[in-house]
């Protein structure tokens, strides 16, 4: 059975809606996960539920984060916020890490990641660092516009089996300090932060501030890290199922036994 991959999604006030782009779910699908898809604006009692439900998780890309819940005020260029998002997705970030759930967290999500584990973000890079290149691309989706220069010996170097590729771009945040318990795993030419990780080296938790999902179809080096999270959540789930009762994976509270032949 495929590893269940939870993939958060974003939220439009307007049209009181859920989306996510297609592309995360390819890229599960492809490195041979079952994309599970959780709401923005669900219930906190509820993230329990989500995490015994799943195996691994995949933090998705979207708006900016509140910079009060990292202990900032708002910056003048500040862009648009989810509340009905950071809400969840804090608190859903900050339980997987406390149980070790495979982790994988991109563009929005490093930030995410790197705040819900005591980290703090750049709130908008063109009027806070000085000579930062372009890191809003005008350029196709699938298409690196910049470099970045990978840790050697890092779990990402690891995933992408380089420490030097050129990846895309879209965002005026990023990560400013890292998280306790985090590392540096990538930088761009300018020296904003592109990648971290678990320190842990029995940990799979990982940020890019890229978006590999709309490369790795035609750049197959960014698969990788698809694969690392799908490998590292079935890993878990055999772990579990070697440890749990009747050595079966255990099903989520009110789920009734299968009678299936």
């Amino acid at each position: 059975m495929r590893p269940i991959i939870g993939i958060t999604s974003s939220y439009a006030p307007e049209s009181d809606s859920q989306a996510l782009p297609s592309a995360y779910v390819r890229a599960i699908e492809s490195a041979g996960g079952l994309p599970f898809i959780i709401p923005a604006g669900i219930a906190r009692e509820l993230v329990d539920d989500v995490l015994n439900s799943i195996d691994g998780l995949l933090l998705s890309g979207g708006v900016d984060i509140d910079p009060q819940i990292f202990g900032e005020d708002p910056h003048q260029r500040l862009g648009t916020i989810s509340p009905e998002r950071d809400f969840i997705e804090i608190p859903l970030t900050e339980a997987a890490l406390k149980r070790g759930l495979p982790l994988l967290a991109i563009c929005r999500g490093i930030q995410v990641l790197n705040v819900a584990a005591g980290g703090t973000l750049i709130q908008d890079i063109p009027s806070q660092v000085p000579g930062a290149i372009k890191h809003r691309q005008e350029a196709p989706r699938w298409l690196g516009t910049h470099a970045v220069t990978i840790e050697a010996g890092s779990k990402v170097a690891s995933l992408l089996g380089t420490t030097r590729l050129s990846v895309n771009t879209y965002h005026h945040q990023s990560v400013k300090e890292v998280a306790p318990g985090f590392r540096l795993s990538a930088e761009a030419p300018d020296g904003i932060i592109e990648a971290i990780e678990s320190a842990r080296a029995d940990r799979f938790a990982v940020g890019v501030q890229w978006h590999p999902e709309t490369m790795f179809e035609r750049v197959p080096v960014f698969a990788g890290l698809f694969r690392g999270l799908a490998e590292a959540a079935a890993t878990g789930r055999r772990d579990d199922q070697i440890d749990g009762a009747r050595g079966v994976w255990p099903r989520a509270p009110g789920l009734p036994e299968s009678s299936g032949g």
